[in-house]
C-alpha cells in the first residue's frame, strides 16, 4: 500500500475547550499513522471561505447534506468575529491508508437524529461531537469536534489552501487581548522523546493534564532537535552536572579504588579524581541528555552533522496566560520524578531525573531563550505541505526531500560556545 498524508483539524470550540488532549491520545494510540507536523493556526476570512467551500466542492453529489451542515458550521463558527481570529489546531499524519484512517477514527456526522442510547463513544465524533433537531427536523445544534477529509483529492485541496495562509502566518498566535497584560507570561513546554517510542495515549495524557492551569495553547510544533540544539539549549546544565556530581562520584571512585587494591588515597589524588574523572562523568552524563533529546552522542557527531534533525523528535507547545511559568511547573512536578507528587505529570510519566516526559521553562527569561533555540517561529508544517503538493502521492520521495533540501550549517557556522562544548565531552 502506498504511503498518504491526511489531516486532522480541531474546530476552536474544540480547542477552547481543551479536547485535544483526549483526542490526541485516541489518535496516537489507535491509528497506524506518524504525526509529521502540527500548528495552531488563526485562518484569516479568505482561508475559511475557501474551506467552507471546499466541502461542497468534494461532496457526495447524492448525498450533500452533511457538506452542507459543515459548510455553513465553518463560516458561522470559524470565520474571524469583529474582535479576533479564531484558534484551531491541525495535525499532520503520514502513513498507508492515512485518509481511511482518520476517517474511521473521527466517525461519521449522522445527519439523522441518534438517541443517547446508540451512541458507544468509540469514534471522536461519538464522544465529543453533537448534533441535535428539533421535532420538525431543522437543525438546533451542531458541533462536529474535528475536521478530516475524505479523499486524497481533498487532502491536496484543503493542504494548497492552508499552505497559503502558513507560509505567511505566525506560528505563535495572537489573537486575544489581556486587560492586564503585565501578568501574562508564556511557558515553552516541549514532550520529550520519551513519549513518542511507541503508539500510546502519553502525549495526549499530558496535554491533558497540562489543561488544568487554564492557560491557552498558542503555539504548536513538532520538532527534531539537533545535537547543536540540544548542546546549546541544555548548555547550563553541563557545568552544574560537574558541580553536582564531579564530587560525589569521585569520592565513590576513591573508595572502590582504596578497596579493590588495599591503598590509601592521600588528598591530592583525591582531589585529581575529581578533576579527571570526575568532571569526565558529569560530562559523559551530560552527553546522556544531549542524546536523549537528539538521538545521538555529541562526541559521535561530525562537525558537519551537528545542526542536522536528530533522530528522535519531540513536541512543543507553547502555552500562555496569568503565571503560566509557575502553573505549568506545578502540574509538572519536580525534576525528579521520584520526588513528585502524584497527580503530577513526572510522576505519572516520569522514569528518572532525565527521563521525565516534559521540560517546561523556569522563567520568563528562560522562555524566551528557549523559544529562540527550538525556533518557535518556523514550522515545518507549510514546508511538508508544500513539497507533498509538489510531489502528489510520493511521500517517501517528500520526506527525502524535504530531509536533503534543508541548509546545513558548516563547523564555521555553528556557535563557538557549542562547538567548545562537544570538544569538552
Amino acid at each position: 500500500m502506498a504511503e498518504e498524508i491526511s489531516y486532522i483539524m480541531s474546530t476552536p470550540y474544540t480547542l477552547a475547550k481543551s479536547r485535544m488532549g483526549g483526542i490526541l491520545s485516541r489518535l496516537l494510540s489507535r491509528v497506524d499513522l506518524e504525526l509529521i507536523a502540527a500548528q495552531i493556526i488563526t485562518p484569516d476570512k479568505n482561508t475559511v471561505e475557501a474551506y467552507a467551500e471546499s466541502f461542497i466542492k468534494h461532496s457526495n453529489r447524492e448525498k450533500t447534506g452533511s457538506a452542507e451542515l459543515l459548510r455553513d458550521y465553518i463560516l458561522e463558527h470559524m470565520i474571524p468575529s469583529k474582535e479576533r481570529a479564531h484558534r484551531v489546531a491541525i495535525l499532520l499524519f503520514r502513513g498507508e491508508n492515512a485518509v481511511s484512517q482518520l476517517m474511521d477514527h473521527v466517525g461519521a456526522l449522522y445527519p439523522e437524529n441518534r438517541s443517547i442510547e446508540s451512541l458507544t463513544g468509540e469514534t471522536i465524533r461519538d464522544t465529543y461531537a453533537d448534533l441535535v433537531r428539533t421535532p420538525d427536523g431543522e437543525v438546533s445544534y451542531f458541533e462536529p469536534a474535528v475536521l478530516t477529509p475524505h479523499s486524497l483529492a481533498e487532502v491536496a485541496d484543503n493542504l494548497n489552501i492552508f499552505f497559503q495562509f502558513m507560509k505567511s502566518a505566525d506560528n505563535v498566535v495572537h489573537n486575544l487581548s489581556y486587560s492586564e497584560p503585565k501578568k501574562i507570561q508564556k511557558s515553552l513546554v516541549i514532550l520529550k522523546p520519551d513519549n513518542w517510542r511507541a503508539r500510546s495515549t502519553r502525549p495526549g495524557s499530558i496535554i491533558d493534564m497540562l489543561s488544568r492551569t487554564g492557560l491557552r495553547i498558542v503555539g504548536m510544533k513538532i520538532f527534531q532537535m539537533s545535537t547543536a540544539d540540544a548542546l546549546e539549549f541544555y548548555g547550563a546544565v553541563k557545568s552544574a552536572l560537574e558541580k553536582k556530581l564531579a564530587p560525589s562520584i569521585s569520592e565513590r571512585a576513591a573508595d572502590v579504588l582504596e578497596a579493590e587494591f588495599n591503598v590509601i588515597l592521600d588528598e591530592n589524588t583525591r582531589k585529581g579524581l575529581v578533576q579527571s574523572f570526575g568532571v569526565g562523568f558529569a560530562n559523559y552524563q551530560f552527553g546522556s541528555i544531549v542524546e536523549f533529546m537528539s538521538g545521538r552522542r555529541p562526541e559521535e557527531v561530525p562537525y558537519e552533522e551537528m545542526d542536522r534533525p536528530g533522530t528522535v523528535k519531540s513536541m512543543i507547545l507553547v502555552y500562555e496566560g496569568e503565571n503560566a511559568i509557575e502553573k505549568i511547573r506545578d502540574v509538572l512536578g519536580p525534576t525528579d520524578p521520584r520526588q513528585a507528587p502524584g497527580g503530577t505529570i513526572r510522576r505519572d510519566f516520569g522514569s528518572d531525573i532525565m527521563v521525565n516526559a516534559v521540560h517546561a521553562s523556569d522563567s520568563p527569561e528562560s522562555a524566551v531563550r528557549e523559544c529562540g533555540i527550538v525556533r518557535i517561529n518556523q514550522n515545518d508544517f507549510s514546508h511538508l505541505a508544500e513539497h507533498y503538493l509538489e510531489d502528489g502521492l510520493g511521500t517517501d520521495s517528500l520526506h527525502s526531500t524535504v530531509t536533503s533540501e534543508r541548509e546545513y550549517p558548516t563547523p564555521s557556522s555553528v556557535s563557538a560556545s557549542v562547538l567548545q562544548q562537544r570538544a569538552n565531552l
